[in-house]
């Protein structure tokens, strides 16, 4: 039988280990899960694009405020979620790992690897959602992007730091622009300037389209300097939305070390098309065979990302 002299000895050791730190949790319940996003009440302090959590472990954006209610769009699977399930916020914002590990691997929105290989080890993380660089953070371009293309380099040069629309009909070879220049950005080519750091976004493309790019790059060597975001067709809608962001976040990171960074997104149009589906299911307006109104607020928000930072701050690009 344990005596009084005991009790009190485990009482005062108990109060000497007791944590005061009061922590508070915002935890709602889910109302409904319809097509990838869920429908949530009680996150009475949740913000716009803040990460919340699921009692299995799911994790989703939140992408819509009402007065009673929160619109959450998932970043993964969630089938198992059912209505009446907790769900709580994290008070984050979405973001991305990124680090020099990522070279030459392919990756999800979310950072997760997609090429079976060793686990990204860990390095900073990069918010996805950014404001752009100001005025007085960038200098003008004055360094040129040579793509290996004599008709381009020759009559229309692209700089370091500058935003290049390449549109045209299906077939005509946009896509095989792109990875030509990321191509010719290769060690050796450009041997008065940096090496150029390579990110392709893949948005809404077939997988087999992925893979026969991603061998092109290892049979040219470029893999090496470059990094793949793919969020394919079979994807969500949410993951599509999201991975040109991924992609600008990785290109920030390497851009803040001073280097100067190739990004193409391939393509914008698969991009809005997502975030139009997303849109409908959130029952935001879209005119009839539309996007949405903020479609446009949208992807210039992205293209501003693309910059030529100034010498205080290093003199990283990012075309």
């Amino acid at each position: 039988m344990i005596n009084s002299e005991e009790i009190i000895k485990q009482l005062e050791k108990r109060l000497t280990t007791f944590n005061l730190d009061q922590k508070v949790q915002n935890i709602g319940t889910v109302e409904k899960n319809t097509d990838g996003v869920i429908i949530a009440s009680g996150l009475s302090k949740a913000f716009m694009g803040e990460l919340v959590s699921f009692a299995d472990g799911t994790q989703g954006m939140i992408l819509n405020l009402e007065e009673d209610y929160v619109s959450i769009i998932l970043l993964g699977k969630g089938r198992h979620i059912k209505e009446g399930e907790e769900v709580k916020t994290t008070g984050k914002l979405l973001s991305i790992n990124a680090s020099e590990d990522l070279l030459g691997r392919i990756v999800n929105p979310l950072g997760e690897p997609l090429d079976a290989k060793a686990k990204i080890k860990k390095g900073k993380d990069m918010p996805l959602e950014r404001i752009a660089a100001g005025v007085v953070e960038r200098e003008p371009v004055d360094k040129p992007l040579k793509t290996g293309i004599k008709a381009i380099d020759s009559m229309i040069p692209i700089g370091r730091g500058q935003r290049e629309l390449i549109i045209g009909d299906r077939g005509l070879g946009k896509t095989a622009i792109a990875i030509d220049t990321i191509i010719n950005q290769r060690v050796g080519k450009t041997k008065e300037l940096n090496t150029v750091i390579c990110i392709y976004v893949a948005i809404g493309q077939k997988q087999s389209r992925i893979a026969q790019i991603v061998e092109k790059l290892k049979e040219k060597d470029a893999l090496s300097y470059t990094i793949v975001v793919n969020s394919s067709a079979s994807d969500s809608a949410a993951l599509q939305y999201l991975a040109p962001y991924a992609g600008s976040a990785i290109a920030e990171y390497f851009m803040e070390q001073g280097k100067d960074v190739l990004i193409v997104y391939d393509d914008l149009t698969k991009h809005a098309w997502a975030y139009r589906e997303v849109s409908l299911v959130l029952k935001r307006p879209a005119g009839r065979e539309a996007y949405p109104g903020d479609i446009f607020y949208l992807h210039s928000r992205l293209l501003e990302r693309a910059v030529k930072l100034n010498k205080q701050n290093g003199r990283g690009s990012i075309t």
